[in-house]
């Protein structure tokens, strides 16, 4: 009897995270109004990224390409969940890509993570696979608090397979360890 009731409500937080987090898409009631939206973002989440790691200006300039992403993840007790949105830039074309993000995980914590990342490709097959396929699944696990809004928290990951992450935490609590299943898309609306 535990046993099911623990899987029901498991199962209710992950509908209600899946809800809520569900909702976050670029703001804008037209397509050109959600791609400046997202334009605007990645301009302001490279230059942050630049203020506070200045040599991160070379990386990103000698990279084949780069992709930005702006997520909100919620995580309530047994389950976690985020949506969000972002572009895919080719260096060598200047084609962009406008993509989606979406996370579902399950896992204990609680909190609200607002944050912003940056993708940098070593290699332009990495980028179209990453475009083209876009999925990501790993363990997660971290603890990040601030208390006030004052500065940013910028954590940098190295990603195997080609790819390196940059987080850009601007606001919330978070104390979590998931293990989640990212999937990364185009966004048909925007492209």
């Amino acid at each position: 009897m535990l046993r099911h009731t623990l899987h029901r409500q498991a199962l209710c937080a992950l509908l209600l995270v899946a809800l809520v987090a569900g909702g976050c898409a670029a703001p804008g009631q037209t397509r050109n109004e959600k791609r400046q939206y997202i334009d605007n973002t990645e301009r302001q989440v490279l230059s942050e990224l630049y203020r506070l790691k200045p040599d991160l200006r070379a990386d990103v300039a000698s990279a084949p390409g780069y992709a930005v992403f702006s997520n909100i993840n919620i995580n309530l007790l047994l389950a976690s969940a985020s949506s969000g949105y972002g572009v895919a830039v080719d260096r060598r074309s200047g084609a962009r890509t406008y993509m989606k993000m979406h996370e579902l995980g399950v896992g204990l914590g609680f909190g609200v993570k607002d944050f912003r990342a940056l993708f940098l490709f070593e290699s332009p097959e990495v980028m179209r696979r990453f475009v083209d396929s876009g999925w990501s699944f790993g363990g997660h696990a971290d603890a990040a608090a601030k208390a006030q809004d004052k500065g940013a928290a910028v954590a940098a990951e190295v990603v195997l397979d080609g790819m390196r992450v940059y987080q850009l935490t601007e606001s919330g609590i978070a104390l979590q360890a998931t293990l989640k299943g990212t999937k990364f898309s185009r966004d048909p609306e925007l492209n």
